[in-house]
């Protein structure tokens, strides 16, 4: 699931802003953050994948299942909805459910593709984020219109999803996967813009700004994520 509106920065556009001291920190927060997270859901993706016992308990119950997956869109839904009301170390605590409930569902990556295909993948994903989040750290060219048009093109991919759900096409899943592609790399870059916005007008790195900052986290973790995920249908098509 993609989140947004987690911070308006668009009247901070077309200004010439100095950094704040608390840019550096921010920024800092908000990369350690995401990768934490990043790291806490490849553990238990791994760790779930490895015990049948819980393979068993929540790939062979449908209730399970989709508790979990329920559990995933209530948890976003909680941190970016009531985030102003919600204490740091709160908001800390559900993303770090958040990443614990997604790894439990993503452990199928493991079941179903092989530890080669999923290294290699991994590590075209990182690079491909690592250089588009540069992109859209470093470019002058306000990404907010092209924001708006890969927002509308994600729910479009939601759509097609759903209906490939009944049709069961390869060659559509396979353009979904494409298009799924350009449309996180993209976000990725918005993204990362947005939040340098964010951090570098922000006026300290008090709690408020932090949860700020971790719902940043939050977005280029998912951005991380469904890039990966989109990557792996194309690239393990034939398990190794």
């Amino acid at each position: 699931m993609k989140q947004e509106n987690w911070y308006d920065v668009d009247t901070a556009r077309g200004g010439d802003f100095s950094l704040s001291n608390a840019f550096p920190i921010l920024m800092r927060k908000v990369f350690v953050w995401m990768t934490l997270a990043l790291a806490i859901t490849g553990i238990t993706a791994y760790g779930v994948a490895s015990s049948p016992t819980l393979v068993g308990m929540i790939f062979s119950s449908k209730v399970m299942f989709w508790g979990l997956i329920i559990a995933e869109f209530g948890l976003v839904m909680a941190i970016s909805g009531a985030i102003n009301r919600l204490s740091l170390a709160t908001a800390t605590l559900l993303f770090i459910l958040y990443s614990v409930v997604n790894g439990a569902t993503l452990s199928v990556v493991f079941l179903a593709y092989s530890t080669t295909v999923i290294a290699k993948t991994f590590f075209i994903t990182a690079g491909t984020f690592g250089a588009m989040a540069l992109v859209g750290y470093t470019t002058k060219t306000d990404l907010t219109s092209i924001g708006k048009l890969l927002f509308m093109a994600l729910i479009g991919i939601i759509i097609a999803s759903v209906v490939n759900i009944f049709v069961g096409s390869s060659g559509l899943d396979l353009i979904i996967s494409y298009v799924g592609v350009l449309v996180f790399v993209g976000l990725t870059a918005y993204d990362t813009q947005k939040i340098k916005e964010m951090c570098r007008i922000a006026p300290d790195a008090g709690e408020s700004m932090q949860k700020l900052a971790l719902l940043g986290s939050l977005s280029l973790y998912l951005d991380f994520v469904n890039l990966f995920l989109y990557l792996l249908r194309i690239f393990g098509n034939n398990k190794d």
